[in-house]
């Protein structure tokens, strides 16, 4: 697991129990934690790294370490791709072959100079960059989502403002022409149905479906907005003041399967963090924390947290379990181990959605390690 501290990012190595089984290996000058990937021999680490710009911010990094020590650090933007990461709200996924690194960009020259897009980079087991991906796409992107493929394009999924709603990015980067997965009120900085963390879950079935979960505020109505010379922008009127727990599935890594279903609908409960991940052989677990009481404004709402609820549907979003309902939140990627179980690393803190959130840490210097055995 990894986690950023004021040293750098510290990366623990876990046993299959979720118990360290050494030190940390501390990546200096690492400044948020975009994406992990485990390896036997060590781990992979997308990340944000100094550097000399314009904005005079920080760059896109993949750094790679082999029994302790750095084998690459690959630098993903830059003044020769106009491009800065003053924040990556990334995913890092890897194939057996090359990585996978997802993530915000923010323009620094060029035509897109002073504007947030997206970035889909491939990256060799070397450390090299690779050809596919693209160097602009969803803007603003306001939820990322990143399946590895053994071959061709990864699935990939975006929030996107501008057309307000979910896409599929697979292969296209920007959304012009990208299927709609769901309409949302979207505009900067906001998506009404936005991954937990600005980034989701792409969970792939056995016989080549997707699904993906999100908290969704709903379209009552969706239209190409008048006032919007380009054609692009859309608008959108939300169905419901407070998010509800929706699940989307694609047919393939490009085609949507009917609409999202939706797992919630009381009004007075507004519903976060929402997740999935699969379960056993043919379920999946979709988790989400809830608030009673609540009250929005402008897509913001607060009350009080009720904990975290865990279900389990089938691929067709059926219901296979009631509820359970517990205290252990999921505040980061789920990681599924090869004998099924489910685990994830969290800050046991109670979380208070009395007022909107600021982006300040936890108060609490304890991690721990979650498992849930199917």
């Amino acid at each position: 697991m990894a986690w950023p501290a004021s040293d750098g990012v510290h990366v623990t190595p876990l046993t299959a129990a979720g118990r360290r089984s050494g030190a940390d290996t501390v990546v200096k000058g690492a400044k948020e934690v975009g994406g992990l990937v485990a390896h036997n021999d060590g781990f992979a680490l997308l990340t944000r790294v100094s550097d000399t710009n314009k904005w005079k911010e920080t760059a896109a990094a993949l750094i790679r370490y082999k029994n302790g020590t750095q084998a690459f650090r690959t630098k993903l933007t830059g003044s020769a791709s106009h491009d800065t990461a003053p924040l990556l709200d990334g995913q890092l996924t890897w194939n057996g072959t090359k990585y996978g690194t997802y993530f915000v960009v923010h323009g620094a020259g060029g035509f897109a100079d002073g504007h947030f897009g997206d970035k889909l980079s491939y990256v060799s087991a070397k450390g090299a960059k690779l050809t596919g991906g693209w160097s602009w796409g969803c803007s603003h992107n306001e939820g990322i989502a990143l399946h590895a493929e053994t071959t061709g394009a990864f699935t990939s999924l975006c929030f996107d403002d501008w057309r307000s709603g979910l896409f599929v990015s697979t292969g296209i980067g920007a959304p012009d022409n990208a299927p709609a997965v769901q309409r949302e009120q979207c505009w900067a900085g906001y998506c009404g149905g936005t991954f937990a963390g600005r980034t989701g879950d792409l969970v792939k079935s056995s016989t080549g479906r997707y699904a993906t979960a999100f908290a969704s505020r709903g379209a009552a109505s969706a239209a190409k907005n008048p006032d919007d010379a380009s054609g692009r922008g859309w608008t959108v009127k939300p169905k419901t003041s407070t998010h509800q727990v929706a699940v989307a599935f694609l047919k393939n890594r490009n085609t949507p399967a009917g609409k999202p279903v939706y797992l919630t609908s009381a009004a007075g409960t507004e519903n976060v963090d929402v997740r999935i991940a699969p379960y056993g052989k043919d379920r999946l677990l979709v988790s989400w924390e809830s608030l009673r009481n609540a009250k929005c404004s402008s897509g913001t709402c607060t009350g009080t947290f009720t904990g975290t609820h865990l279900r389990l549907i089938d691929w067709n979003g059926a219901l296979k379990t009631p509820d359970k309902v517990v205290q252990a939140r999921i505040s980061g990627d789920v990681a599924t181990l090869k004998d099924g179980s489910l685990t994830w690393a969290y800050a046991p803190v109670t979380p208070s959605y009395a007022s909107a959130l600021t982006g300040a840490s936890p108060t609490t210097t304890t991690l721990k390690v979650a498992r849930l055995k199917p």
